[in-house]
C-alpha cells in the first residue's frame, strides 16, 4: 500500500521479487513497525475515502476530446496486429505470463535477438490504470485498492485474457479522470497476480507486479475501459568494458544502501545478501530505489532514466543525502539519549525536541513569545525603574525550550504582570443622587453607612471638576452582627459607585503567604490574594472586599493580619509589594472594605488603619420593613409565587419575628419566610389550592410551635431576679440574673460560666452591700451568717463583663432587704465600689434587645445618654430610658418600696 506523506514522499508497502515475480518474495511491511506506514485517505490508484465508494462515473465528468478509434475496435486488422506484438511480448517475458507455470524452460522456442530488439521498438496497446499519487517499478509488487469504473473494467480484462497491464500516474490529483496531457510521460507494465474483490463497497484489491518501464505514446477511452498505446523502454546492449564499470558501479551502490540499512534498519540484512548475488543491474537499482523515500517526480525520472549509468549516478545521489539524514538523526538520537538521566525517562519527547532545535538553531516558538512579550511591555504603563527588570526576565524565555518546567514558570510570571491593570481605571459614577437612589433601594436604614459613602463619592466629584487628585479611597471597617447585610451593602456600594467588585474572605487565612505572595523559587509559587484580585478586577480602582477580617489565624507561617497592614495603609499602599510579582503595585486607588463581626478580634494596628463603621442590629419595626421591601419579594420570585398566592398579614409578620427569629440580623427571618414559600407551593401543587394566608393564628399550622417564648414568670416583680442587658458578637441580649441566699458561713457562689470580670462586678457589689448596709436597715453581719449564691440562666454559654454591676448590686439588695425587683425594667452600667454607675459599650444593641423583650423601661448611665441621638426612633418611641449616676438612683426606682416576705 502506499500514501502521502506530510513532507510529500511516497511510502510503499512492497513485495521485492528477484529475476521472476513469482520468485523469493519479501514483503518490507513484515518488517516495519505499525507506524512505520503513513497514509492520507488516498487509495493506490489516488482516490479519496469519498471516492472509493464511487462506482460509477458520469459520462459528463469525461474529457470532451475523448474518442473511440475504429482503428482498435474488435476484429480490426490493426487489433489483430496488437495481439500477435502482445503474444510476442508474452513470450519474452514467458515465465511471467505462463501463469506460474514453470515447466517450461528457458531455452523452449527461443526467441532471435531480431524479435527481441523488436519488441522494444514496436508499440503496444494495453488495458491501462491511471494512478493519483505513485507509481510502481519493475521487479516489485505492489496492492492497489481500485474503484473508479474504467479502472476495474480494464484489470478485470487484463486479467481474464492474461494480458499484461500499463500503470501510469496522474498529475494532477484532484482530476475524477485524466486526458493524455494529465498523465506522465512514463509508466510501469505489470502483471496482474491476484484480485480480491471483498474490500470497500464498489472496490478492488488487486496484487499487481511490476515487469517492465514503458513510454506513454497514446492514450485511448474506450466506452468501456481505458488503452494506453506505449513503447517498452530498455538501456542499450553493454560491451565488456560497460559490464565491467557497472560491476563497480553495483558494489559501491551495494555498500552504501548496506550502510543506509544499516542506520535504519528498514530491510532486513539477509535480503540485503540476497540482493547482493543478482547480476542484474536494473533490478537492482529499482530495489534500492523502491526502499528510499522518494517524492513521485523522481519516481518518474527513474523510470524514465533508461541509462544504467545515469540512473546509478542518480540514486546514489538520493542515497548519499539519505545517508547524512539517517546519520544526523541516529546522532540527534544518541545526544538525547545521553542527556537523559535513568529516573527522567518519562521527558524523553520533550528532550528530543530540545535537541531537536539546538541542533537546528531554530526558536521561532520562544523568539516570538518574547517579541509578544516585548511588544507588551512597550505599550504596558509600567515604571521605567522596573522595565530594565522585566526585559531581563522576558530573555530568560530564551534559556528555556518551550516544553520546560522552567519555561512554563517564567510565562504564568510574565502572564500575571501584563494582565495587571497597570494605570488602567474604570468610570467612577459621580452622580450622588443617583447614588443614593441606589443605595436606598438596596439596603433599608444603615443611613450612617450611606452617609460615610455619599460624602466619598462628593469628594471624588470635587476632584475630578477641579482636577485635583490629593484624596485617597478610604479604608472601611463594617463592624456587626451576622446577617445585618455588611457583605450585601458591600456590593451595593460598588454598584452605587459604579466599580468592579471583587471579593475574598479572610476566615481560617493563616498563612502570610496567602496575603503577599509566595516567593518564585519555591515550587508552586502563587500572588498574593490581593494581587490575584487586581488580576481578576482587570482595574486599578476596584472595590475589594476582605470578609471575616476578625478571623484572621497565625502559626508557625507567620502573621497574615501583619501582612495586611501595608496594603491597607493609605500612606505606603501606593507601593505595595507581592512576594511573587517583586514589583511594586499601586493600591491606592483600591477602595478596601472589610468586615467584622467583633472589632476587639482585630489586631490594634490593623484597626488603627481603618474607619470602623457598626452595624447594628435591627429593631423589630425595621425588621418588619426589610422583610415587606425586600425579603419577601426575593423569596416570592425565587419560589414563582405572587403575593396573593402566598400572603402573610402584619400579626402574621410580627409573630414570625418574634417567636421564630432572635438574631439581630435578617438571615433566619429569610430563612423561615422561604418556608412558608415552599408551603405555598405546596398547597397550590397538591391541593390545586389558590395558596395560603399567614396570620398570627394559624402560623404554628405551618411552621410549628414557636422557637422562642417569653417566661411568664419573668412579668412577675420577684426578690432576687433582676434583667439585664448584655451585647454579644451576634447582637444585643437580656439577661436575666438570679440572686439567693441560705443560711451558712459567708461563702459567695456563681455558676452560669462567669468570667473573671464578672466574678469582680459581683464581689465590688457585695462590698458596696456591706459598706453600706445600715443605709437599707441590713444588719453588719449579714453576710457571715448566709451563703449566697448568684446564677445567669442558660450556664453552657460563657459570660463576661463589667456592664453588669448594677444588676447584681440591685439584685443583692433586693435579697436582703425584701423589695422585688420590676419586672418590666432592664439595666445596664459598671458599678464602682463607692456606687458610682459608669458608661457602657453596645448600647444601641442592648436597647434593641431590651424592646425585642417587651421590656417598657430602661436604666442606662448617665454618661451614655449623649448617644441616644444616633438610637432609632422606633425604638425611643416604645423605652422610657433612664439615665443614672449612681447605685441608689438605680435602686430607687427598680425596687419595690414595700418589702414583702418571700
Amino acid at each position: 500500500m502506499s500514501g502521502i506523506q506530510p513532507n510529500g514522499r511516497l511510502r510503499y508497502d512492497y513485495i521485492f521479487t528477484f529475476g521472476d515475480v513469482e520468485s523469493s518474495p519479501y514483503r518490507l511491511a513484515d518488517y516495519l513497525p505499525e507506524d512505520g506506514l503513513q497514509k492520507d485517505g488516498l487509495s493506490e490508484d489516488g482516490l479519496s475515502e469519498d471516492d472509493l465508494l464511487e462506482n460509477d462515473l458520469p459520462e459528463g465528468d469525461f474529457p470532451e476530446e475523448d474518442f473511440y478509434p475504429d482503428t482498435i475496435d474488435d476484429g480490426d486488422a490493426e487489433q489483430d496486429e496488437n495481439s500477435v506484438l502482445v503474444d510476442r511480448y508474452k513470450r519474452y517475458r514467458h515465465r511471467i505470463f505462463d501463469s506460474g507455470d514453470d515447466n517450461s524452460e528457458d531455452g523452449d522456442d527461443p526467441m532471435s535477438d531480431e524479435e527481441i530488439g523488436a519488441i522494444f521498438t514496436d508499440e503496444l496497446i494495453l488495458p491501462c490504470v491511471p494512478l493519483r499519487g505513485m507509481s510502481p517499478l519493475p521487479h516489485i509488487t505492489i496492492s492497489l485498492d481500485i474503484a473508479r469504473r474504467r479502472s476495474k473494467a480494464a484489470v478485470m480484462k487484463a486479467m481474464d485474457d492474461n494480458l499484461p497491464i500499463f500503470l501510469i500516474a496522474q498529475r494532477d490529483l484532484n482530476k475524477s479522470w485524466p486526458k493524455e496531457s494529465d498523465l506522465y510521460t512514463w509508466g510501469c507494465v505489470a502483471r496482474i497476480l491476484d484480485i480480491d474483490d471483498g474490500q470497500r463497497e464498489g472496490a478492488l484489491r488487486v496484487l499487481v507486479g511490476g515487469v517492465d518501464r514503458a513510454e506513454l505514446v497514446s492514450f485511448y477511452n474506450k466506452s468501456d475501459f481505458a488503452l494506453a498505446k506505449v513503447r517498452l523502454g530498455r538501456a542499450a546492449p553493454l560491451n565488456e568494458d560497460d559490464k565491467l564499470r557497472l560491476e563497480v558501479y553495483k558494489r559501491d551502490l551495494l555498500d552504501r544502501f548496506f550502510e543506509y540499512i544499516q542506520l535504519t534498519r528498514k530491510v532486513p540484512r539477509d535480503l540485503v545478501a540476497h540482493l547482493a548475488l543478482q547480476d542484474d543491474f536494473d533490478l537492482i537499482t529499482n530495489f534500492v530505489a523502491a526502499t528510499l523515500e522518494l517524492e513521485l517526480e523522481q519516481v518518474i525520472d527513474i523510470l524514465g532514466t533508461l541509462d544504467l549509468v545515469e540512473r546509478y549516478t542518480n540514486i546514489s545521489e538520493i542515497l548519499e543525502r539519505e545517508i547524512k539524514m539517517a546519520e544526523y538523526r541516529a546522532d540527534l538520537m544518541n545526544k538525547v539519549h545521553s542527556s537523559i538521566s535513568q529516573d527522567q525517562r518519562e521527558y524523553f519527547l520533550r528532550e528530543e525536541m530540545r535537541v531537536i532545535r539546538d541542533e537546528l538553531g531554530e526558536g521561532e516558538t520562544t523568539e516570538d513569545e518574547v517579541a509578544a512579550y516585548l511588544k507588551l511591555l512597550a505599550k504596558t504603563p509600567i515604571p521605567d525603574a522596573w522595565r530594565e527588570r522585566l526585559e531581563k526576565e522576558i530573555n530568560k524565555l530564551n534559556k528555556y525550550p518551550p516544553a520546560f518546567p522552567e519555561a512554563s514558570v517564567q510565562r504564568n510570571y510574565l502572564d500575571l504582570v501584563f494582565e495587571l491593570p497597570w494605570g488602567k481605571e474604570a468610570h467612577e459614577n459621580h452622580d450622588i443622587a443617583k447614588a443614593r437612589r441606589q443605595l436606598d433601594r438596596d439596603h433599608y436604614g444603615l443611613e450612617y453607612v450611606k452617609e460615610r459613602i455619599l460624602e466619598y463619592l462628593a469628594v471624588r466629584k470635587l476632584q475630578a471638576e477641579r482636577e485635583n487628585d490629593g484624596e485617597v479611597a478610604p479604608i472601611l471597617c463594617l463592624v456587626g452582627p451576622p446577617g445585618v447585610g455588611k457583605t450585601s451593602v458591600a456590593r451595593s456600594i460598588a454598584t452605587a459607585l459604579r466599580r468592579r467588585y471583587v471579593q475574598f474572605s479572610l476566615g481560617g487565612v493563616r498563612d502570610e503567604a496567602e496575603i503577599r505572595g509566595h516567593r518564585r523559587t519555591y515550587i508552586g509559587a502563587m500572588p498574593g490574594r490581593i494581587i490575584q484580585s487586581m488580576r481578576q478586577a482587570k482595574v486599578s480602582n476596584p472595590l475589594i472586599l476582605l470578609d471575616e477580617i476578625d478571623k484572621l489565624g497565625s502559626d508557625f507561617r507567620g502573621d497574615p493580619s501583619s501582612a495586611l497592614l501595608e496594603a491597607l495603609d493609605p500612606a505606603q499602599n501606593d507601593h505595595f509589594m507581592d512576594h511573587y510579582l517583586d514589583i511594586p503595585f499601586d493600591l491606592s486607588k483600591v477602595l478596601f472594605i472589610t468586615t467584622a463581626n467583633d472589632a476587639e478580634a482585630i489586631p490594634p494596628a490593623l484597626l488603627d488603619r481603618m474607619e470602623m463603621i457598626r452595624l447594628n442590629g435591627y429593631t423589630q419595626y425595621e425588621k418588619e420593613r426589610i422583610a415587606r421591601r425586600h425579603l419577601l419579594p426575593r423569596q416570592l420570585k425565587k419560589h414563582s409565587l405572587t403575593r396573593k398566592e402566598m400572603h402573610i398579614t402584619d400579626s402574621g409578620l410580627n409573630a414570625l419575628i418574634r417567636g421564630y427569629t432572635r438574631e439581630a440580623g435578617v438571615r433566619q427571618l429569610e430563612r423561615e419566610l422561604a418556608r412558608l414559600c415552599r408551603k405555598a407551593a405546596l398547597e397550590i401543587g397538591e391541593k390545586q389550592g389558590a395558596g395560603i394566608r399567614i396570620t398570627a393564628q394559624n402560623i404554628g399550622d405551618y411552621l410549628g410551635l414557636p422557637k422562642y417564648y417569653e417566661d411568664e414568670l419573668q412579668k412577675i416583680n420577684q426578690i432576687g431576679v433582676v434583667t439585664g442587658l448584655a451585647w454579644t458578637a451576634v447582637g444585643g441580649e437580656t439577661m436575666s440574673i438570679e440572686v439567693n441566699r441560705m443560711p451558712g458561713t459567708g461563702k459567695l457562689e456563681m455558676t452560669g460560666q462567669l468570667g473573671e470580670v464578672m466574678q469582680e462586678s459581683a464581689k465590688v457589689a457585695l462590698a458596696y452591700l456591706r459598706a453600706h448596709s445600715r443605709d437599707f436597715g441590713i444588719e453588719d453581719n449579714f453576710y457571715k451568717d448566709n451563703d449566697i449564691h448568684i446564677h445567669i440562666p442558660e450556664g453552657a454559654v460563657p459570660k463576661d463583663g463589667p456592664s453588669a454591676g448594677v444588676t447584681l448590686a440591685t439584685g443583692l439588695v433586693s435579697v436582703f432587704t425584701g423589695r422585688p425587683v420590676r419586672s418590666d425594667i432592664a439595666m445596664t452600667g459598671e458599678l464602682t465600689t463607692h456606687g458610682r454607675v459608669l458608661p457602657i459599650g453596645g448600647l444601641k444593641e442592648k436597647l434593641i434587645a431590651a424592646d425585642r423583650a417587651g421590656i417598657t423601661r430602661v436604666l442606662i448611665p448617665q454618661t451614655n445618654k449623649r448617644e441616644l441621638s444616633e438610637m432609632p426612633d422606633s425604638v425611643l418611641k416604645r423605652l422610657e430610658i433612664m439615665p443614672v449616676r449612681t447605685i441608689d438612683e438605680v435602686l430607687s426606682i427598680a425596687l419595690d418600696a414595700t418589702p414583702r416576705e418571700e
